[in-house]
């Protein structure tokens, strides 16, 4: 299954260490994240991970399509399961097509990926930001079907070049049907679905608002979740699928339940988060740097606490900045370390000691907005930061607190 989208956008308050530099251009690479899976290559700049779960889906094909070969060709024996290991690896490759088709036309419309993952049901193209018209979120969509559907051809056409009834013309076959499987199940006109994506570039196209299209696809995604739950046990129980009518019970049963429930849970978590991602967009532009900024007040290193938040409350700031004696700031002062002094204390404590040094990524220019502001913070994790104007003026002291709270607010409005 496929589920190429942005779903790794950055959120309010995450953490993380700070990235390091990229000798090549100088700019902070991203830090690495956790429970990726196995690193396998980074074609085209993107790192493709083997998830763990993939080992699992991967020795339940061997063990499944093993079991079919048995009946095809049973002078295999248990050389059988190699080629069954090999099926699932070659399966898995054309998922990995695929998601690498979403990366190239990604890449073709500047829009970063932070990487693909093979997992289980497939794989997930981790694309950051959204598509600008609906035209190309329709075309980002289509590729990877399109390409399942040519290694699918592809295969076919293989297969007239081979004897059939043997390993090679067995797993062509197996690798045509399954390719034009997952080419008709990503065309499901449903969230998370490539074919989810396409019905919401097509509402987005006619309505003018993506959220629009987002919503349509969503509730589509989740009638798919609840008809896979209920219908593919009963395709199976009826023969429509196996090819004669079985009765209820056994162990095939139980099966066929667990994996209908499994991609209508798939689908419906999918078509959520899809939503949920998209309020999160809608509601981006409230995120402003310059309304979310604390008034501060600069003190030299060695003012008392006491004497720096007298002057706060006198000019009813919020914030202070540590600076020189040329007034470059060079700290701000911690909110919880303040509120660590007991006041009996205060006279004899310097704001030095209760500062953290800035650093360039701490540094946060008035006029950032939404996304860009989020990867701002992201990139460099602290509790607070100094807010300049274009000039290098001191506009005061942006709290990550404030910009959580913030974001809480806009996204509990009527209508998120």
């Amino acid at each position: 299954m496929d589920d190429s989208g942005d779903s790794g956008r950055p959120q309010p308050g995450a953490g993380g260490t700070a990235p390091s530099t990229d000798p090549d251009n100088g700019k902070p690479k991203r830090p690495v994240e956790p429970g990726g899976g196995l690193l396998m290559g980074r074609p085209f700049g993107v790192p493709v991970y083997v998830a763990p779960s993939w080992f699992v889906v991967a020795a339940l094909i061997t063990w499944v399509f093993g079991g079919q070969l048995d009946r095809v060709l049973p002078e295999l024996g248990g050389a059988r399961y190699l080629v069954a290991l090999f099926f699932a690896i070659a399966f898995y490759a054309s998922v990995l097509v695929h998601e690498l088709a979403h990366t190239v036309a990604a890449l073709r419309y500047k829009l970063p990926v932070r990487r693909i993952q093979l997992q289980f049901f497939g794989g997930v193209s981790e694309i950051e930001k959204e598509t600008e018209t609906p035209g190309r979120e329709f075309v980002l969509a289509f590729v990877g079907p399109l390409l399942s559907l040519v290694l699918g051809g592809v295969f076919y056409g293989a297969m007239q070049l081979v004897e059939p009834g043997t390993v090679p013309g067995v797993l062509l076959a197996g690798l045509m049907i399954s390719n034009l499987i997952v080419a008709a199940f990503n065309l499901l006109p449903g969230l998370p679905l490539d074919g989810g994506r396409m019905l919401r570039a097509v509402v987005w196209k006619i309505t003018g608002k993506p959220m629009s299209g987002t919503v349509a696809a969503a509730w589509v995604g989740r009638g798919l979740a609840v008809t896979v739950l209920v219908g593919l046990p009963l395709l199976t129980h009826t023969g429509t699928l196996g090819g004669t009518p079985q009765d209820i019970g056994g162990v095939e049963t139980v099966m066929d339940a667990l994996l209908a429930a499994i991609l209508a849970g798939i689908i419906w978590t999918g078509a959520g988060n899809s939503l949920r991602m998209a309020r999160l967009r809608e509601h981006l532009p409230d995120l402003r740097a310059r309304t979310l900024t604390r008034r501060a007040v600069p003190v030299e290193s060695a003012t008392p606490l006491s004497e720096a938040l007298r002057r706060a409350n006198e000019a009813g700031a919020r914030a202070l900045v540590v600076v020189d004696g040329q007034g470059h700031p060079q700290g701000v002062v911690r909110e919880a370390a303040i509120v660590g002094v007991p006041e009996h204390r205060r006279p004899w404590v310097a704001v030095s000691g209760l500062a953290q040094d800035l650093t360039d990524g701490m540094r946060i220019p008035a006029e950032l907005t939404g996304e860009a502001l989020l990867d701002r913070l992201k990139a460099t994790p602290a509790t607070e930061y100094l807010v300049v104007e274009e000039t290098g003026e001191i506009y005061g002291v942006l709290s990550t607190a404030d910009v959580e709270r913030a974001f809480v607010k806009a996204m509990a409005r009527p209508g998120a």
